[in-house]
């Protein structure tokens, strides 16, 4: 028996933004939905409109993944996991050996397939600052949402968010902010309209 994929599953119990109040709660699974989503449309974005070669598909799945150890971890909010160098470096710590505890959980035929979702591999480091971007994309929309609904809660974060993306220097990331963020701000009447 394994237990890896029923572990993956647990994903939607572990809530995200736990140090502010939430209109609408989010869990890991729904963000890693949402971030391989704007993932891949980053991908997609670069290699249509910027002559990039990237592989949109395996970026999407490592955005799925990109946050799955927190099944064991739970979310550390970001303002703790950030704190200071040490608190980082041992956080990374935790990341490993949490990633290191779900891949020991596979089968050992199947563990060299899944090693890239929680081992850094040099080929991958394209695509991981695309997940990246598309995980800050992704918390600004959330702010965005958030605020819409009047929750001045996440008005200083969504500053905080806006700068973090607008610092992100990338042409493709730069499209999507331009072409596709204005759109979440829109309510369902203004979206079935357009």
């Amino acid at each position: 028996m394994s237990n890896f994929f029923a572990m993956v599953n647990r994903m939607k119990l572990i809530d995200r933004w736990a140090l502010m109040r939430n209109t609408s709660k989010e869990n890991i699974a729904e963000h890693s939905h949402n971030v391989a989503v704007i993932a891949h449309a980053l991908c997609v974005i670069g290699n249509k409109k910027f002559g990039r070669s990237y592989d949109a598909e395996r970026c999407a799945v490592l955005a799925l993944y990109h946050d799955v150890t927190e099944v064991i971890t739970g979310d550390m909010p970001t303002p703790v996991k950030y704190y200071n160098d040490q608190i980082k470096a041992v956080y990374k710590e935790v990341e490993k050996a949490a990633g290191n505890r779900l891949l020991s959980m596979l089968p050992k035929e199947f563990q060299e397939d899944y090693t890239p979702f929680f081992e850094y591999q040099k080929s991958d480091e394209p695509l991981w600052k695309i997940v990246k971007a598309a995980d800050r994309i992704d918390a600004l929309i959330k702010c965005i949402d958030e605020c819409r609904t009047g929750n001045s809660e996440f008005e200083k974060a969504k500053e905080s968010q806006i700068q973090i993306v607008d610092a992100i220097d990338m042409d493709e990331v730069k499209y999507f902010i331009k072409k596709f963020l204005p759109a979440y701000s829109l309510t369902l009447d203004e979206h079935t309209k357009a």
